[in-house]
C-alpha cells in the first residue's frame, strides 16, 4: 500500500532561499493555468493539462524565472489544478495567495530522488535543483519512496516521501463495533465509556497567543517588524498542529487495532464552522458565540480525527462508517425517546420517559453504535439511500397480514 512519511528539513540559507523561489514559481503558474480555465469558460470553451504543459514550455522562453525550477514540479502544479478542477470545478478552485499560503511543491519523478541515511539521527535525500538536502531520520522509510514533497509549516520546512511499503490489504477486522460521538469538550468518546481528549494549548501558548496578536496589531503592513512577530505566530500554531495531529494519530491507532467497525457522524466540518451573518454590534446575532464555537469544533480536530481513522483502518482491516447525525445527542439510549430537555446540561442526559441518566456524549455514542448496527445489518450505505431494504408490502400481502390479526379490511 501507499503510505506517507513526513521528516524535518534543515535547509542551508542558499536552500531555503531557492525553496522559497520555487515555491513562489510554483504559485504564480497554478494562479496563471487557473485564470486562464476560468477565462475559457467564460468563453464555452475548455483547456486541459496537455496544453497548459505545451503552453507552459513555450512561456519558459519568453520568461527566463519558469525554467529556474524544476520542470518536473511545475507540470506537477498543473496536474494537481487538473485535479483540483476535476472534483471541484473552476470556480471553487482557490487561488494561491502570497501572504495566507505556504510554499509546497512536488517531486514526483521517483528517479530523480535519492536517500541515503549518513547517521543515527540524520539522512539526506537530492533532489532536482536543490542538491542534497539533511533531515531527520526520526523513522524509517519501510519503502521504495514514489514522491517527494517539501513543505513549509510555519517557519519549519520538512519533506514528506510517498512509499510503497509492500503490505497487502488486510484482511476484516473481527473486533466488535463501537459508535464515537466528537465534541468541543472531549475531542472523542465512545460508546464503551472510554474518552479521548488532550490539551493542545498550555495557559503560557495562550497568553503568549494573545500578546503576540496584540503585538501584530501594532505593526505596519509589510514592515520587518510584522514579519517577526508573523513567523513567532507561526511558529507557536505549528507546534499546536503538530499535538493534534499527533493526538490523532495516536487515537486512531488505538480504536482500529481494538474495534472491527467504527460508527462516525456524518459531520459537515465546513460547513458547521462557517461565520455566523452580521456583526457583533447587531443584537441578536449571535456572531461571538458562533466564533467561539467555530474555534471549539477546529480546535479538537474533528475532521482530522476521521482522516487518520480512515488511514489507520487500511492496515486493521477495520470498516468506518458514517451515519446520520440528526438527533443522537436528544434520544435516550435506552428507551429511544426523543426529547431535547433529557440533555440537562453538556455533560448529563436524562431522559424525561424512563429516567436513564448517564454521561450525554456516552449516551450519544451508543446512539450513533446503534445507527451503525442498523446499517450494517441491512447493507445500507449510511447516509446514502438502502440498496437491502425489503421491498414494500403488496396489496394482497398487506390484506392477508391484517386478516391474520383478525383486523377487518375496510
Amino acid at each position: 500500500m501507499l503510505s506517507g512519511r513526513r521528516y524535518r528539513v534543515e535547509f542551508t540559507p542558499e536552500q531555503a532561499a531557492f525553496a522559497e523561489h520555487i515555491g513562489g514559481i510554483c504559485r504564480s503558474v497554478w494562479n496563471t493555468a487557473l485564470e486562464q480555465r476560468r477565462t475559457y469558460r467564460r468563453r464555452g470553451a475548455f483547456i486541459g493539462y496537455a496544453e497548459q504543459c505545451k503552453q507552459l514550455a513555450d512561456a519558459k522562453r519568453d520568461f527566463d524565472w519558469l525554467a529556474e525550477a524544476p520542470s518536473h514540479v511545475l507540470q506537477q502544479t498543473l496536474k494537481d489544478l487538473d485535479q483540483a478542477v476535476k472534483t471541484h470545478g473552476a470556480w471553487k478552485v482557490r487561488w494561491r495567495s502570497h501572504r495566507k499560503w505556504s510554499p509546497s511543491f512536488r517531486f514526483p519523478d521517483a528517479k530523480q530522488i535519492a536517500v541515503e541515511r549518513i547517521g543515527r539521527r540524520w539522512g539526506r535525500v537530492k533532489l532536482s535543483k536543490l542538491g542534497w538536502v539533511r533531515f531527520r531520520w526520526s523513522r524509517p522509510l519501510g519503502g521504495v519512496v514514489r514522491s517527494a514533497t517539501i513543505t513549509r509549516d510555519g517557519g519549519r520546512w520538512f519533506v514528506s516521501f510517498l512509499i510503497e511499503d509492500g503490505q497487502g490489504a488486510p484482511q476484516t477486522h473481527s473486533g466488535p463495533v463501537v459508535g464515537i460521538d466528537r465534541g468541543v469538550v472531549v475531542a472523542a468518546t465512545t460508546s464503551d465509556a472510554d474518552f479521548h481528549n488532550r490539551p493542545f494549548v498550555t495557559d503560557g501558548e495562550t497568553q503568549r497567543h494573545r500578546r503576540l496578536h496584540q503585538q501584530l496589531a501594532r505593526t505596519r503592513k509589510g514592515s520587518n517588524r510584522r514579519k517577526r512577530v508573523a513567523a513567532k505566530l507561526g511558529t507557536l500554531l505549528q507546534r499546536v498542529r503538530s499535538r493534534r495531529a499527533d493526538f490523532n494519530a495516536q487515537t486512531a491507532a488505538t480504536l482500529t487495532s481494538r474495534y472491527g467497525t467504527i460508527v462516525l457522524e456524518d459531520l459537515k466540518t465546513k460547513s458547521m464552522t462557517t461565520s455566523a451573518k452580521g456583526t457583533v454590534e447587531q443584537p441578536g446575532s449571535r456572531v461571538t458565540q458562533k466564533s467561539g464555537l467555530n474555534k471549539a469544533i477546529l480546535d479538537k480536530g474533528w475532521y482530522g480525527l476521521e482522516l487518520a481513522l480512515n488511514n489507520a483502518a487500511r492496515y486493521t482491516g477495520t470498516e468506518v462508517i458514517k451515519v446520520l447525525a440528526a438527533y443522537t445527542s436528544q434520544t435516550c439510549s435506552a428507551c429511544r425517546a426523543v426529547d431535547a430537555a433529557s440533555r440537562e446540561s453538556q455533560a448529563r442526559f436524562a431522559c424525561t420517559s424512563c429516567g436513564h441518566a448517564e454521561h450525554s456524549d456516552v449516551n450519544a455514542a451508543k446512539n450513533i453504535k446503534a445507527a451503525g448496527l442498523a446499517v450494517s445489518g441491512r447493507g445500507d450505505l449510511a447516509v446514502g439511500r438502502s440498496v437491502k431494504r425489503q421491498p414494500p408490502r403488496t396489496a394482497t400481502r398487506q390484506h392477508a397480514a391484517l386478516a391474520a390479526r383478525g383486523i377487518p379490511i375496510l
